[in-house]
């Protein structure tokens, strides 16, 4: 996925539901609490973490006991110095002082989420972290660490979760997708391990991912308390010594014992962000409400159906019928590659716009290129006295109807269903629609001929797509 590639919409939560979701995420809830906390006999040591001596009150600070007590209480503290919630006053002496962003906890939705996302790049970094253990195992004679001893590229280990993550937003927005539904985590980790060409995957490869599934194990327990992700863990016992008996039996086939992980709204919206800075086009439905309809029909082109419906619907919302009906014909002119597609969006949007819009259609229907979509409008809202389709324009829509379609979804069954449609229903189809006048004819023709299954009716349509073309020039 390049930095190019344009994603599926988001349907992101209003922004101050969002930031309530931010402020009680226990990583930033920590953090803040911290910070609220250091006072004037707070000490931090060199790297800026609190001393030792001060990580017992800092824990009972947080209400945390038992053995990783400290290590949460040190791990929330950096997080409010990274954030800007605690500044280092005297890096000599140690002493701290309230940071100047920890006001934005108690501004606006967008000052929180901001420091969320500060949070969020800090708590992404440690997910990429090898194990503690491996690290102290891994500490050379001089006390630096030797990473070769890990067999860990720092850059390799934030491009895989990098691509896990990709991978989830993308099951997440798409709508063939789970959606809010929870991903096994094994489908996840294959995603970026098995070739998308391989058939059955080899042994080898299913041992990569089995060995991904459980660093993605130890990553998504650290990313769930940031608010990014809900996550069901593998259970313990399939890492248990094979010789040893279960406590309690255990269902062999229950893809959850292998681990569930979920994209949360607020992680939805975090993921889009890192999308947007990354260069990536990451649009959010609502994003085109305040746009034109030319804004409207174009961005919405490559949206899938419910995205797409979900959009215009917004848009209409803040217009009058008639003036978006109006707006949105004007905007689906053209003969540019994109008008087919435009003119289909835009067939759409005024299926959602009610009987006010009449005046709007009726004002087009001898306009070559919107005429046959304003009869088939104003017929299935009822209208009277609509007048029939000269034959000229009914071939031009049935092409323009096509090209769209071969835009909007390529070679698909529905396509191919409708190709096998038009032959059967108009005989003698490929002797008249060669000469439509339309710039997508030759194409139209030559998917046609692609298409249909009967050898003898796709040659005739190659055959009417090779004169279209010569006609055009081509």
């Amino acid at each position: 996925m390049s930095d190019s590639s344009t994603l599926p919409p988001a349907r992101l939560r209003p922004e101050a539901e969002l930031a309530r979701d931010a402020l009680s995420a226990p990583v930033l809830a920590r953090a803040a609490r911290l910070a609220r906390w250091a006072g004037p006999d707070t000490r931090v040591d060199a790297g800026g973490g609190l001393v030792e001596e001060q990580l017992p009150a800092a824990a009972g600070q947080l209400g945390l006991s038992g053995d990783d007590a400290a290590a949460h209480a040190s791990e929330a503290w950096r997080i409010a110095v990274d954030t800007g919630l605690v500044e280092i006053t005297d890096e000599e002496t140690g002493t701290v002082a309230p940071g100047e962003d920890l006001a934005q906890l108690s501004g606006s939705p967008q000052d929180v989420l901001g420091l969320w996302l500060t949070a969020l790049e800090a708590v992404l970094a440690d997910a990429s972290v090898p194990d503690l253990d491996d690290l102290v195992d891994a500490m050379a004679d001089g006390g630096e660490v030797d990473l070769s001893s890990l067999d860990w590229d720092p850059d390799a280990e934030a491009e895989f979760l990098d691509g896990v993550l990709g991978n989830l937003y993308l099951l997440t927005v798409g709508e063939d997708g789970p959606g809010d539904a929870p991903v096994p985590l094994p489908a996840l980790a294959a995603s970026v391990i098995v070739p998308s060409d391989m058939g059955e995957p080899s042994n080898e490869v299913l041992e990569q991912v089995s060995d991904a599934m459980m660093r993605l194990d130890d990553q998504f327990r650290l990313l769930e308390p940031i608010g990014l992700v809900e996550y069901q863990p593998v259970d313990e016992a399939l890492m248990a010594d094979t010789d040893e008996e279960p406590a309690a039996p255990v269902d062999e086939a229950d893809v959850t014992r292998y681990g569930m992980v979920r994209l949360t709204p607020l992680g939805l919206y975090g993921l889009r962000a890192r999308f947007l800075d990354a260069g990536f086009e990451a649009p959010a439905v609502g994003d085109l409400a305040d746009k034109g309809a030319d804004a409207l029909l174009d961005g919405t082109a490559p949206y899938p159906p419910g995205a797409a419906h979900a959009e215009t619907q917004l848009w209409l919302a803040g217009r009058s019928p008639l003036a978006a009906a109006r707006e949105l014909l004007a905007a689906a002119r053209g003969s540019d590659p994109g008008a087919p597609l435009r003119r289909l969006r835009c067939q759409q949007a005024l299926s959602l716009v009610g009987a006010e819009a009449e005046p709007a259609l009726r004002e087009v229907l001898d306009d070559a290129e919107l005429g046959g979509l304003a009869r088939v409008w104003l017929t299935e809202h009822g209208a009277r006295d609509v007048p029939a389709p000269p034959q000229e324009m009914v071939f031009w829509l049935t092409i323009d109807t096509v090209a769209a379609q071969l835009a909007a979804e390529g070679n698909s069954e529905e396509l191919r269903a409708l190709v096998e449609g038009l032959a059967r229903q108009h005989s003698g189809f490929f002797d008249t629609a060669w000469r439509v006048v339309h710039p997508a004819t030759p194409d139209v023709l030559e998917a046609m001929g692609r298409l249909h299954p009967d050898k003898k009716i796709a040659k005739e349509a190659r055959k009417a797509a090779f004169k279209a073309r010569s006609q055009q020039g081509g």
